[in-house]
């Protein structure tokens, strides 16, 4: 296996175990762990890593239930022989474009309905926890996964936000993620609430989103903070689950990323 140079993060709030996860993940994504091929052992992934070995254990067990890797008796762990598909993980913190790109190498189009300075609505403003009537920035979009629409989402961003997402001519266009660029611009996940509702999208959204108004698809509410608790993302999203499940990983070990 080739070694890279990715590391843990140790200030990140993703756990260590999820971290080493998505590192795993890539790695057999592109091909520097063959098909196959038998993965380090815990040990070694421990060392290589600064991890203990009940971590190293707990990213194993995921790629195993995700059917990426293959645990065989007395042998070790080892590159399983065919792709498997993974869902959005509402749970953590990325989005839709680097999910679906970065760890299933699927296509992913998108085309930007609206963009533009908007009067909050209510709710959002609450939500971004500034005055009713402020004005921040409203982003509408469709993605699609290999050509089917998959969601159909509304981003507003609060008035210290606006002017970011504004200048980002590449998220304007549909080319890069908004993730990113908040992220780049310092607005980094330290937090959100994400509820999920089964509903009928009606006419509009269903007609976007290629399926009957009484088709149910799951509507998410979200609100994202960073880690000093500034809010800086408010998004409501229709998914056709049928396209991109939603995923959701639980542990009952405590791995926190204070812990190494």
């Amino acid at each position: 296996m080739a070694e890279t140079l990715e590391e843990i993060n140790r200030a990140s709030p993703v756990p260590y175990y999820q971290q080493l996860f998505e590192v795993l993940e890539r790695r057999l994504s592109v091909g520097l762990i063959a098909k196959g091929e038998k993965l380090p052992s815990e040990n070694e992934l421990g060392a290589q890593f600064g991890l203990a070995r009940a971590t190293v254990r707990q990213a194993l067990q995921l790629l195993e239930s995700h059917g990426l890797v293959q645990r065989v008796a007395n042998r070790g762990v080892f590159a399983a022989d065919g792709p498997a598909e993974r869902g959005w993980m509402i749970q953590g913190p990325q989005g839709f474009l680097e999910n679906a790109v970065g760890h299933q190498n699927r296509s992913v189009t998108t085309e930007v309905l609206r963009a533009g300075e908007t009067v909050l609505p209510d709710l959002a403003a609450r939500s971004l926890d500034v005055p009713d009537g402020s004005t921040g920035f409203e982003l509408i979009r469709v993605r699609s996964l290999d050509g089917t629409p998959a969601l159909y989402s509304i981003n507003h961003s609060p008035p210290a936000v606006a002017p970011v997402v504004a200048a980002a001519a590449d998220v304007l266009s549909g080319n890069a993620s908004l993730s990113d660029l908040l992220a780049g611009a310092g607005y980094v996940l330290g937090g959100a609430q994400r509820t999920v509702y089964a509903v009928a999208p009606g006419a509009e959204i269903a007609s976007i989103l290629g399926v009957s108004k009484s088709a149910p698809v799951l509507r998410i509410r979200s609100v994202s903070w960073t880690s000093a608790g500034e809010r800086y993302d408010v998004y409501e999203t229709w998914v056709r689950s049928d396209v991109i499940p939603l995923e959701i990983n639980v542990s009952t070990v405590d791995l926190s990323p204070k812990t190494p």
